[in-house]
């Protein structure tokens, strides 16, 4: 299915009268609103704030409030993927007086409804969970890629800078390597879409970016080579490790905050470990202040590379293990 670049602005359904709830298209004059109804989420590493003005420009995005009697109290975005296939939900959040009432299911309904209204060949929804998944959440989804290790770390820029030249060039890497290296992206465009060479490396032949999970598809392929992300392998002719990582953007934990994302897939330890200390190198060259950095990776390299950090990075562990899982499920 074609996605057009130019929409025009969707009728949205009935609002469910016995809710008590309004909803309608989000807009820049929200903002504020929106900010003020989720502060202190995702633990100060929210990213809507540097994200919603974006998210308003996608012409396959639609971001929906809703509000009771006229005041915001729960937002969702849904972007359209996978060809038109697939519904991803994302930043989805109620205001804390308003959570265990039932809005955020409400909510949910009412944008299958808009986005199935709107993109008929829709078949799932997807979201990504940061929690372990019970028998209950397998009655409503399907798991689609294989659970992930969460290793989040924080640090100030500085300091990780003097111990990265303490350390000398080959801090973390091992002995005899070739340096990884990083895809234009011609390369990226043409070595994802090779699902043979990448079979081994992505989980479920599906690239998970900052929480997003894509199916390899050139109209997927159009939406990430939009972002400001570095895409790096061990090897450009049969990778066997293969790493996305965001560039920094600000996050209101405080001042001088920042988030750092890096998305790696393979298993191969010392691989995954070099290419983790070059994208810190290049992307805490130029950064003052403090960083968070998480890391998504194969379940057995966490504590390794968790004492990696701490050891010989002399970073601070935020957390212990958790794990990112993508689920789906049908939309009807």
């Amino acid at each position: 299915m074609k996605i057009e670049s130019s929409l025009p602005c969707p009728q949205l359904p009935e609002s469910p009268p016995q809710t008590g709830l309004q909803f309608s298209l989000a807009t820049e004059e929200d903002f504020d609103e929106i900010m003020a109804m989720s502060q202190d989420i995702y633990g100060g590493l929210d990213y809507l704030p540097t994200r919603y003005q974006a998210w308003l420009q996608e012409s396959n995005r639609t971001v929906i409030l809703a509000r009771k009697q006229g005041k915001v109290i729960a937002l969702e975005s849904v972007c359209v993927i996978d060809d038109g296939e697939t519904a991803l939900v994302e930043g989805l959040r109620v205001a804390p007086q308003e959570r265990g009432k039932g809005v955020a299911g409400v909510l949910l309904r009412f944008c299958a409804q808009l986005v199935k209204s709107k993109y008929p060949d829709i078949k799932v929804t997807r979201l990504t969970r940061d929690d372990k998944l019970g028998p209950k959440d397998f009655q409503k989804y399907r798991l689609i890629t294989k659970q992930v290790g969460i290793l989040l770390v924080r640090f100030r820029a500085e300091d990780l800078k003097l111990r990265l030249a303490e350390l000398g060039p080959d801090a973390g890497i091992p002995s005899q390597s070739v340096p990884p290296v990083r895809l234009d992206p011609a390369e990226v465009h043409q070595l994802f879409l090779s699902s043979g060479l990448m079979q081994d490396v992505l989980p479920n032949a599906t690239i998970v970016q900052d929480w997003q999970p894509f199916k390899p598809l050139p109209s997927n392929m159009t939406i990430l080579l939009k972002k400001d992300i570095d895409w790096m392998v061990d090897d450009a002719r049969c990778p066997t490790v293969a790493s996305l990582c965001t560039f920094p953007f600000r996050v209101p934990i405080g001042e001088e905050w920042y988030y750092l994302n890096i998305d790696v897939f393979g298993k191969d330890l010392d691989l995954v470990r070099q290419q983790f200390v070059f994208h810190l190198r290049r992307h805490t060259d130029t950064l003052k202040g403090h960083v968070m950095c998480q890391m998504f990776l194969d379940p057995p390299l966490w504590k390794p590379l968790a004492d990696f950090c701490r050891d010989a990075l002399k970073v601070e562990l935020v957390k212990e293990y958790t794990e990112q899982c993508v689920v789906e499920s049908d939309l009807v």
